[in-house]
């Protein structure tokens, strides 16, 4: 098998649908700034800052730039658009339809998932009850995150994920943040819905927990995202609780899940191994080593279950499969960029 030197592009077969969904929730002053972007520009918009007092930012798939009021980008901030308090609380009220008292469960997360899976940061006062976060009072920035999908992301990954006799391998993809692992899992699901005939593997029953509605993007519980036609998603659900409830009730093949790390999402896996039921997930990490140093999961490289390890960076621009290593020789499958 040749070695993949595959790079997820934001500008490939992408319009700017995704990016239009999170302008749409922002004061018509700062929606006409980025409307007027350039194309080029919006293809590549990941992340959206907003913060009192400070330049209008954005986070693009190659670094950070300001934006003027005139809606170009600059990287002086001297000449950057301001932020002022009136647009804070605008944002606020678009965001929360004016209640953000009906969003106070997703407040102690510092975060509220919008309809399409974009997700809003907020920062602010956190006020604290017995030592737990209540909620977020005097609120001063956001960081919109857009959500995209790139179907055919999986295509080139895929064959090493699924076995010469058609089981797919227990998988969990590795990167840190901004580096597209939650879009090649996102595609993962929708190729393993459908079947791959070309790697002699049949559609099978994918059970989704998506604890932060960025996989599906669900809105009222139903995905807008492409996830095939044999997805069940559990929307909005703690990881290692929908795992069990998908595990006694739907009758998955495979289980997905995004951003594992605590203890008992550990524990929901093993128990998802010893069902005899696929795995795929995602870890935030950099490398194997680090991850192996953190407590809660180092079981899970003590019994050796995960059977690949896709290891995602941006050494060729966001998405870059930098390698796939066996879980259980620990050694690399030849899939690195030099």
């Amino acid at each position: 098998m040749k070695p993949i030197r595959q790079v997820i592009t934001r500008t490939e077969a992408i319009n700017n649908s995704a990016l239009d969904e999170v302008l749409n929730l922002l004061p018509i002053n700062l929606r006409q700034m980025l409307s007027d972007l350039p194309d080029p520009v919006k293809d590549t918009v990941e992340e959206i800052r907003i913060r009192q007092g400070r330049p209008l930012m954005l986070g693009l798939a190659d670094g950070d730039c300001y934006v003027t009021y005139r809606g170009t980008v600059t990287a002086e901030q001297l000449e950057a658009y301001q932020v002022d308090a009136g647009d804070v609380e605008r944002v606020t009220q678009l965001i929360s339809r004016s209640s953000l008292y009906a969003l106070e469960e997703e407040l102690r997360n510092g975060f509220i998932t919008l309809q399409g899976g974009h997700r809003v940061g907020i920062t602010g006062k956190v006020l604290t009850e017995q030592g737990r976060v209540k909620n977020i009072k005097y609120i001063s920035g956001f960081n919109f995150r857009v959500s995209r999908e790139v179907p055919g992301v999986a295509n080139k990954v895929l064959p090493y994920l699924i076995s010469p006799e058609g089981r797919f391998y227990h998988t969990v993809l590795i990167s840190p943040p901004r580096c597209g692992k939650t879009t090649l899992l996102r595609d993962l699901v929708r190729r393993l819905s459908e079947g791959v005939p070309e790697l002699n593997f049949k559609g099978v029953t994918v059970g989704v927990v998506d604890e932060r509605s960025e996989i599906a993007g669900c809105f009222r519980g139903i995905p807008q995202r492409d996830l095939g036609p044999r997805a069940d998603v559990l929307d909005a659900c703690p990881k290692a609780a929908g795992m069990m409830m998908l595990l006694r009730s739907m009758g998955p093949d495979i289980i997905a899940t995004d951003e594992i790390g605590r203890q008992e999402d550990v524990a929901a896996l093993e128990e998802v191994f010893n069902a005899g039921v696929k795995v795929l997930t995602t870890i935030h990490g950099s490398s194997l080593e680090e991850l192996a140093d953190r407590p809660a999961l180092q079981y899970l490289f003590q019994i050796k279950a995960v059977q690949r390890f896709v290891l995602l960076g941006r050494s060729r621009g966001v998405g870059t499969v930098e390698d796939i290593i066996d879980g259980h020789t620990m050694g690399s499958l030849g899939v690195r960029l030099c």
